[in-house]
């Protein structure tokens, strides 16, 4: 239509108003409901930075004792779920299988609109299907949720068949944190659009996980892990990385659509990183591939803004812990539900159908 304004993808345009997080590209700042995510991921727990989010603020003692048991006990897959789950063929990937799982719980007690019990069920859920599923693929009869231990434990307990060291529950748990929330991207966006529309939580979770199974949204670490084994060595640093530079090719780890400095959850999970891995060959490696890639990225694209992005210390975060490749965009989604949930009641409270148009190219017939 003329005089419509077009942005392809949208950028730049604003869609809703929210008070949920603020990412600010320019300065490198990431706010969870006025608080810095970085300190968060640092000095909180992933029950209390959910508590932040779903609720308005961090909670006392008591809140946080609630919330807890709350997740506890929701945290058992029905039997029909189990079933739909054992049925799906072993090639198809995680991801698919974690919106299948998700989609077969149901929409029943999920009326509109939703309600804060329906997303600490559904919060409480997603690792216990995602271990599930990977327990069966090791061939291994899954173990049921632990009672005893906190979201992030019991994950690492579910996926690994024994209780998890505490070093490497602090920093998955950083890692959560950090991933709990980032504004209106695609996969928060999918499932505002759905909510919008006045479907239910399920619904707009399932088409949330849908958006983020997508390469350009959520399957960065497992390729920097690759990246950084391909290098192999310190010496071969630089030849390889600027081997893929002159034909052309990403470095993988490095800019974002949205920073244009270093990323702030970078920043946080690189201190997480270096704690639980300094004496680490690996993790020694990767520190040398982030310093000679900031440099070559600097020579070959002066004119861009190439920093490292969360994607980096998060791969070196997950081989820490010992999650497989396959693990990694799904442990994404066990995090980011908190805020794809915490958008979907934001935007009940004041609904208005996301309904935006499009430009026709075509011609008019005679």
């Amino acid at each position: 239509m003329a005089g419509n304004i077009i942005a392809i993808g949208l950028e730049g345009i604003v869609v809703a108003e929210t008070d949920l997080s603020l990412v600010d590209g320019i300065n490198g700042h990431l706010v969870y409901r006025n608080y810095w995510a970085r300190d968060l991921a640092i000095n909180h727990t992933f029950e209390e930075v959910a508590h932040l989010l779903w609720y308005g603020h961090l909670p006392n003692e008591q809140e946080l004792a609630e919330l807890k048991a709350k997740l506890k006990a929701n945290r058992a897959l029905p039997a029909h779920v189990k079933t739909v789950l054992d049925l799906i063929p072993k090639d198809v990937d995680m991801m698919s299988v974690l919106r299948t799982g998700v989609s077969a719980l149901g929409e029943a007690g999920h009326s509109w609109p939703p309600s804060l019990d329906q997303v600490i069920a559904l919060t409480a859920k997603m690792p216990t299907i995602v271990a599930y599923r990977h327990a069966r693929l090791e061939g291994r009869e899954p173990l049921e949720p632990n009672q005893d231990l906190d979201h992030t434990a019991n994950y690492l307990y579910m996926l690994k068949g024994e209780t998890p060291n505490s070093a490497h529950v602090r920093a998955l748990d950083a890692y959560l944190i950090l991933t709990q929330e980032h504004g209106m991207n695609a996969s928060t966006f999918a499932g505002r659009v759905v909510a919008s529309t006045q479907s239910d939580l399920i619904s707009s979770i399932t088409a949330a996980i849908g958006a983020l199974k997508g390469p350009l949204h959520g399957g960065a670490p497992s390729e920097v892990t690759e990246m950084i084994e391909a290098i192999g060595t310190k010496e071969n640093a630089e030849p390889w990385m600027r081997a893929k530079l002159e034909k052309g090719e990403r470095l993988m780890g490095f800019g974002h659509r949205v920073y244009r400095t270093t990323d702030p959850r970078a920043t946080a999970l690189r201190v997480v990183a270096s704690e639980l891995s300094a004496n680490d060959p690996w993790f020694d490696l990767a520190t040398h591939v982030e310093q000679v890639g900031l440099k070559l990225l600097a020579e070959y694209k002066p004119n861009r803004k190439l920093n490292t992005n969360v994607e980096f210390f998060a791969a070196a975060v997950m081989r820490a812990v010992g999650l497989d490749d396959s693990l990694f965009t799904p442990t994404f989604a066990v995090s980011r539900v908190v805020g794809w949930s915490a958008h979907v009641l934001e935007q009940a409270q004041n609904n208005r159908i996301i309904r935006p148009q499009s430009n026709y190219t075509g011609k008019i017939p005679e």
